[in-house]
């Protein structure tokens, strides 16, 4: 094992999308993450086959039947031996299964049990369903994101499932552990995606309060609003981002597009924005993108080319810091943040819901009799590896 989480045991319930994320950057940095997949639906209803399936790399698989009370038990007998429980329930739902926080931290007074949830624990809305997109538009993220004079955009789910759950998740874990280390007595983390969203828009929140925000989409300085601060496209159909917010990156970025600037407004003008995206995009639209990128390089612009899922592997820049790393023939995200001494690892693809039922079992205490026993009733599943 490597990374500076070697030595940390996570159970992580059966769970989609953010729980799963946190549980796979927690295993990324080296911990011991064991999955509990539901033995009556081993892919849990998704069509990600394991090799595809990132979120669940380096972790390895239990397959119960949580409504047997013999794999509850089990379940208990795993959470005993943890250092951190994730799970991605609706309130109540795990209490219901026997796994609640109670009943855990009953068997284990130091587990650190964290809760991912979209709306908390609590409040008029704790049983509402919901999607990343739901918790955005309550949090006044959705608002802020899209184009002047048309209906907000969702950023793929990105903010709210992994920026405003699964990282904050994470984080409130990883404190939590470091004061159970201490105090010896673990506690619940209650992490709820608005409450992380509302958190991401701390800055944006100030800046309205000071009156230097709009309540309109792209009227702003970092929403596409400003000229200086959007992207274009280019004459061969493809796009470019631009960032220059500084007067230094400003005035190279109209360097490198010949303008000048006595042609232009002063760059914080904002009524005369409009008319400064204009003449941007037209400037942008006399070449290519490769093109750009080539006059551009040696300017210090805030100048980047628009790369797609495809192209952005194969950037030397990606490529020279080994960003992407092929791994059990898939390319994947290499593990991030980077440790210089204790570094983070592809070790392990994601398993096959179960493959590893009875060697966890085993070697987290239970013994084998009722490993055995679990087997014959059908409370656990053994799965066999996935072969592609």
């Amino acid at each position: 094992m490597s990374g500076p989480l070697a030595g940390v045991r996570v159970l992580e319930l059966p769970a989609i999308g953010p729980a799963p994320f946190c549980g796979a950057l927690l295993a990324d940095m080296g911990a011991d993450v064991v999955r509990i997949d539901r033995a009556t639906s081993i892919d849990l209803g998704t069509p990600v086959p394991p090799h595809f399936d990132f979120y669940n790399r380096n972790k390895r698989s239990v397959a119960l039947d949580l409504k047997a009370r013999p794999a509850v038990d089990a379940a208990l007998a795993l959470a005993s031996h943890a250092d951190i429980l994730i799970e991605g329930f609706r309130p109540g739902v795990a209490e219901r299964l026997g796994l609640g926080p109670v009943a855990c931290l009953e068997v284990n007074p130091k587990l650190v049990y964290g809760r991912m949830t979209g709306w908390g624990q609590d409040g008029p809305m704790a049983q509402a369903v919901g999607h990343d997109i739901n918790y955005l538009a309550l949090s006044g993220a959705l608002h802020c994101i899209g184009e002047n004079g048309r209906a907000p955009v969702p950023p793929l789910n990105l903010a709210a499932d992994l920026g405003g759950g699964a990282m904050y998740l994470a984080v409130g874990v990883l404190a939590a552990l470091t004061e159970a280390r201490a105090s010896g007595r673990g506690q619940v983390v209650d992490a709820a995606m608005v409450d992380g969203l509302a958190n991401l828009m701390s800055a944006f929140s100030a800046f309205r309060q000071m009156g230097e925000w709009t309540a309109e989409r792209g009227q702003n300085i970092v929403d596409g609003g400003a000229p200086f601060y959007n992207t274009y496209e280019t004459r061969d159909g493809k796009y470019i981002a631009v960032g220059a917010i500084e007067a230094r990156f400003y005035q190279a970025l109209l360097d490198g597009m010949g303008l000048d600037p006595a042609s232009l407004p002063p760059q914080n003008d904002r009524p005369s924005w409009p008319a400064m995206r204009e003449r941007f995009a037209a400037v942008f639209k006399t070449r290519s993108r490769d093109e750009w990128v080539a006059e551009m390089q040696s300017r210090d612009a805030c100048f980047s080319p628009v790369l797609d899922l495809d192209e952005a592997p194969e950037h030397p820049h990606m490529r020279a810091r080994g960003v992407f790393s092929r791994y059990d023939g898939v390319v994947h995200p290499t593990p991030a943040p980077r440790f210089d001494r204790t570094p983070s690892s592809l070790r392990r693809p994601a398993p096959a819901a179960g493959q590893q039922s009875s060697e966890v079992l085993a070697e987290w205490g239970v013994a084998a009799d009722a490993i055995d026993a679990l087997r014959t009733s059908g409370a656990m599943v053994q799965g066999e590896a996935f072969v592609r």
